[in-house]
């Protein structure tokens, strides 16, 4: 399924008004807790281009969030997480409909895409620091994640083992990008 014509995508800062949405599509999203730190990180001013909200005609179905690492004389721009809805239910206040609403998925209309897209762009206009490369972790259960950013340039450079504390498979494939300077 192909992205929606009249579909509108657009991004949001993180702030702490709506840092309680971000919260509960992490909850939804991924497997694992995030800490009050991980929280406090992704509000800092440095990261605002790269940690957003991602909407679909206005609801809130995604996220991406990075921080900034330093790596001896280069910087790096770390992708700690990164997701959209599967689907979302529709509900009517009329119950005789709802059985006949299909669930609309999210994925699979671009929004990943152009939500990586954004944060590529993003580091590609920063000056101050100069981000050299992006990478991020997949689980080496998750081929599907590996081929999504393969297509988007990413190269895998290794396995961290045991990177995963409470996951199974604990191992992560570590996937990078060179920015072009």
């Amino acid at each position: 399924m192909g992205p929606a014509v009249n579909a509108r995508v657009s991004f949001s800062s993180l702030t702490p008004h709506n840092l309680g949405t971000l919260r509960k599509l992490n909850t939804v999203l991924f497997p694992i807790s995030y800490s009050d730190r991980f929280y406090e990180d992704v509000l800092k001013p440095e990261v605002d281009e790269f940690c957003k909200l991602v909407y679909y005609n206005d609801i809130p179905v995604g996220t991406i969030c990075c921080r900034i690492e330093t790596k001896g004389d280069e910087f790096h721009l770390y992708l700690m997480t990164m997701g959209v809805l599967a689907v979302c239910e529709l509900r009517y206040p009329f119950p005789e409909y709802n059985d006949s609403i299909p669930t609309k998925p999210y994925r699979s209309r671009g929004l990943g895409s152009q939500s990586l897209q954004q944060i590529i762009e993003a580091a590609k206009l920063l000056n101050k620091p100069k981000i050299s490369k992006i990478y991020l972790h997949v689980q080496i259960s998750n081929a599907e994640a590996k081929k999504f950013y393969e297509k988007h340039g990413f190269q895998e450079v290794g396995i961290h083992e045991k990177y995963y504390k409470k996951l199974v498979p604990r191992d992560a494939w570590i996937m990078e990008l060179t920015i072009e300077q």
